[in-house]
């Protein structure tokens, strides 16, 4: 049964509560001084920010009469678009009117550790009622974001359940697409609760499962002590841009006109489709990096921190939804309306016709990506609810430490790694990398290149391999994206110098 029926069928509620993760009051002690010390002397920081933001309370009319109380940036969600120019030097100031210890994740840019925003590299947090001056070189260009990087475990008040998220564009030095307007798209669940079970199916993914993989997880299931399913996440809530479908203005557009839609899929843990009836997507960029081969889509498939930017031609005159495939999801808010100028009426839905997604007709056709210096192989597994009802992920056999934090992959500056991934279990995992770009080499059992990313989605019992260059020192975190993975194991470290 897939997690949208488990949806329907089933829920439990479990208490929120509070409480950090092991080790997190050690490391905030461990860095107060640093982030509380008087900043050095100096002319940046004289100078005014380039932006500022506020880490706080705010209210987010949903829908009507529908109003939700979340932890947001600068009072509103998503949080301000922040357009930086490539290899420019910015500043900007963040302030955490909270209660709580935070992180301020600078996702899918090449920064030092120190401002990426993860406590598990060594970010220092930002103190409660305390404030952190960022000074960067923002790179590379195309679309990212910017969103909390803390442990949320039983609390989903916490983490990027909240509605800490906001989208960040890098202006490139040579505008590369031919396009008339943009418009931002931030995809994002609310109103949160834990129920048993519910995986969500991987299918719309090319590529079949490994048997031998399927083997293992399935051996693993039969062998565990626990018989009951570990816990997962459903919500009720659905937005673009913090509106569910219906609520707030249409998209105006008109005929001939050819817009550039960029797209953040800011859940906390669910994969998102998107379709305009009658129209189709040409992709032209992946995770903010222009791709080999642009090619049109009928239907967008975006994995947990994913980005498209896409081209879409209008030239099907009328009033349409542009929204999920999921009837429960669009339903309960996951659409927006495309309206064409002078047309009235409802707003129409169409079902397309099923797509499979398939990264690779994006890259660099019959070719492959140099061999690296090293190969680094990982399989991810599941242990059933093995941690107070919630699963328990691993890698290679080990779930990440947030006491000790160690490194498990070591890594010399320069080389090039290639990670073969393998995943022994039913789930969909969205594979991040700080710090870093990776080519994608095999998904889906073929081979391609020139394909970067920062975020690819690996389907259940499936495989798949993409090389690292480790070209900026300093411990770098690895993670699945999706909040209760990670969470709950699904992390590990690589060190070099």
């Amino acid at each position: 049964m897939d997690r949208r029926k488990f949806i329907k069928s089933a829920g439990l509620a479990l208490p929120i509560t509070g409480i950090l993760p092991a080790g997190a009051l050690e490391l905030i002690k461990s860095n107060r001084p640093e982030v509380e010390k008087n900043p050095r002397p100096g002319a940046e920081q004289k100078q005014k920010a380039d932006y500022t933001i506020r880490i706080g309370t705010g209210l987010i009319e949903v829908g009507p009469q529908y109003i939700i109380s979340t932890t947001t940036y600068n009072g509103q969600f998503p949080g301000p678009l922040l357009r930086l120019k490539e290899g420019q030097r910015t500043i900007v100031d963040i302030y955490n009117d909270t209660d709580i210890p935070e992180q301020f994740h600078w996702h899918g840019q090449f920064i030092p550790v120190l401002v990426d925003g993860a406590a598990e590299e060594g970010t220092p947090y930002i103190p409660p009622h305390g404030m952190r001056r960022e000074v960067f070189i923002p790179k590379p260009s195309g679309l990212r974001f910017y969103h909390t990087h803390t442990i949320a475990g039983p609390n989903l008040n916490a983490g990027q359940y909240s509605g800490q998220v906001g989208p960040v564009y890098i202006e490139p030095k040579i505008r590369s697409a031919n396009y008339d307007r943009e418009e931002f798209l931030m995809l994002k669940e609310f109103d949160p609760y834990f129920m048993r079970g519910g995986d969500m199916a991987s299918d719309f993914l090319t590529g079949k499962m490994i048997p031998a993989l399927k083997a293992m997880g399935e051996k693993a299931e039969k062998e565990s002590i626990i018989k009951t399913k570990g816990y997962e996440v459903g919500y009720k809530i659905f937005t673009i841009n913090g509106r569910q479908l219906g609520h707030g203005k249409p998209i105006h557009v008109k005929y001939g006109e050819r817009i550039l839609f960029h797209i953040v899929n800011g859940s906390a843990s669910e994969i998102r489709s998107l379709a305009l009836p009658g129209h189709t997507f040409k992709v032209i960029e992946l995770d903010g990096f222009p791709v080999p081969n642009p090619a049109e889509v009928p239907i967008l498939w975006i994995g947990t921190a994913e980005r498209i930017s896409a081209i879409v031609e209008m030239k099907k005159p009328g009033v349409w939804i542009m929204g999920d495939l999921a009837d429960d999801d669009r339903g309960n808010g996951m659409g927006t309306i495309i309206q064409y100028s002078g047309e009235q009426g409802k707003p129409k839905w169409v079902k397309p016709k099923p797509f499979l997604w398939d990264y690779t007709i994006f890259g660099k056709r019959n070719t492959k990506a140099p061999e690296p210096d090293e190969i680094i192989k990982m399989t991810f597994a599941k242990q059933q609810a093995a941690d107070n009802g919630f699963n328990r992920w691993t890698i290679n056999g080990v779930a990440f430490d947030m006491k000790n934090m160690r490194a498990m992959f070591h890594l010399k500056k320069g080389k090039r790694y290639r990670l073969q991934m393998h995943n022994a279990s039913d789930d969909i995992h969205p594979m991040h990398l700080h710090r870093h770009s990776f080519e994608i080499t095999k998904i889906g059992g073929k081979h391609t290149s020139g394909i970067m990313k920062d975020v690819v989605m690996l389907g259940g019992y499936q495989e798949m391999e993409v090389d690292l260059i480790a070209d900026n020192p300093g411990l770098t975190l690895f993670h699945c994206h999706m909040q209760l993975h990670m969470d709950f194991g699904f992390m590990a470290l690589f060190d070099y110098v």
